[in-house]
C-alpha cells in the first residue's frame, strides 16, 4: 500500500479543493496552510481552531511527517549539525545546519544546506553523492519539509534560519521545476517568508537551465561549482564539463549577469595535487 501524499507538496489552492472535497468550506485551507507554514506544525492533532473530526480525517488523507531523522552528528564546537533523514519510500537524504557570527555587528547567522535530489547522476569524482549514482528527485515538499525541520528547532529556541543554499545531495537544477517551486514556498510572504536574496542554488553548470534561470529573473543568488580552470582537468573531475565545457559555461553566465544585474558566484574545493596549482591559479585569472 502507498503512502498517502505529502501535505507539503500541495499548493494553497489544492488544499482548498482538497477541503472541499471533505466538505469543508474553503477558509479551512488557509488555516492548514497557516498551521504548516507559519506555525510550523508538524502534525494534524496540533491544528486547535479546526474540528477533531477534521483533523483526523486530513491525517488520513495528507502524510505530514515525510522525512524521518535517522542518524543526526554534531560538530565538537557545536555549530554545525548534519542530519540524515529516511525519507517515506526508504531512500535517505542529509541535510546540514550551520551555525556562526557573521556581518559587522557579528550576529548569529544560521544557514540551512539542503539536498534536491537523492542521489546524483552527474558523477564529480570528489563527490560521494555522485558516486553512489541517482536514486530519485524530490519533491517540491520534500526539499521544503528540509527547512522546517530546522526552523522549528531553531524557534524553539528563539533563533531562526537566515540563509539556505542548494548545496547538498543532488544537482539542484536537474530537478529545476520542483526546486523552483520549492523556492516559491519559501519566498512565499503567506508561506515562509524568507528574502529570495538569502536562497543562494548551486550548480555544475547545467547550461540550459542557468538561460531558463536568468530569463525568469529570480532574485535568489546563483552560484556555480568550477573547481577547475581548464576544460581538460574539468572534463576529468566533473563529467558534466564534456556536455558545457568552461568557455561554453562562462557565455552563460555573462549573459545571466548582463540580463539580471545579478552576481555569479564560483565555487572551487581544493584538491590536494590536483586543482590547487599556481597554474591553475593563473589560468582561472585569466577566464
Amino acid at each position: 500500500m502507498s503512502a498517502p501524499p505529502l501535505v507539503f507538496d500541495h499548493t494553497l489552492t489544492e488544499l482548498e479543493t482538497a477541503l472541499q472535497e471533505l466538505g469543508q468550506p474553503t477558509y479551512r485551507g488557509r488555516q492548514v496552510w497557516a498551521w504548516l507554514y507559519q506555525k510550523k506544525a508538524d502534525d494534524f492533532e496540533s491544528m486547535s481552531n479546526l474540528p477533531l473530526g477534521l483533523r483526523e480525517a486530513l491525517a488520513q488523507r495528507f502524510l505530514i511527517q515525510g522525512l524521518k531523522p535517522v542518524i543526526q552528528l554534531t560538530s565538537k564546537d557545536g555549530s554545525t549539525e548534519k542530519v540524515l533523514f529516511a525519507l517515506h519510500d526508504g531512500k535517505r537524504i542529509e541535510a546540514v545546519q550551520m551555525s556562526y557570527r557573521g556581518g559587522r555587528e557579528r550576529r548569529k547567522r544560521v544557514t540551512l544546506c539542503i539536498s534536491s535530489q537523492a542521489g546524483c547522476a552527474l558523477g564529480c569524482t570528489f563527490c560521494a553523492t555522485g558516486q553512489g549514482g541517482f536514486q530519485r528527485n524530490l519533491t517540491r515538499g520534500e526539499i521544503v519539509e528540509q527547512v522546517l525541520f530546522f526552523m522549528r528547532r531553531l524557534e524553539a529556541k528563539g533563533e531562526r534560519v537566515t540563509n539556505i543554499v542548494f548545496m547538498g545531495m543532488g544537482e539542484p537544477f536537474a530537478n529545476y521545476d520542483h526546486v523552483m517551486a520549492a523556492v516559491e514556498r519559501l519566498t512565499d510572504p503567506e508561506g515562509i517568508g524568507l528574502g529570495a536574496r538569502r536562497l543562494t542554488i548551486s550548480t555544475v553548470g547545467l547550461v540550459p537551465q542557468i538561460e531558463r534561470f536568468a530569463q525568469a529573473r529570480s532574485q535568489v543568488n546563483l552560484a556555480i561549482s568550477l573547481h577547475a580552470a581548464t576544460d581538460e582537468l574539468r572534463s576529468r573531475t566533473m563529467p558534466v564539463n564534456d556536455r558545457y565545457p568552461i568557455p561554453v559555461l562562462l557565455r552563460a553566465c555573462r549573459a545571466y549577469t548582463e540580463l539580471t544585474h545579478r552576481r555569479v558566484s564560483f565555487e572551487w574545493a581544493m584538491i590536494d595535487h590536483v586543482n590547487d596549482s599556481e597554474e591553475q591559479a593563473v589560468i582561472l585569472g585569466e577566464q
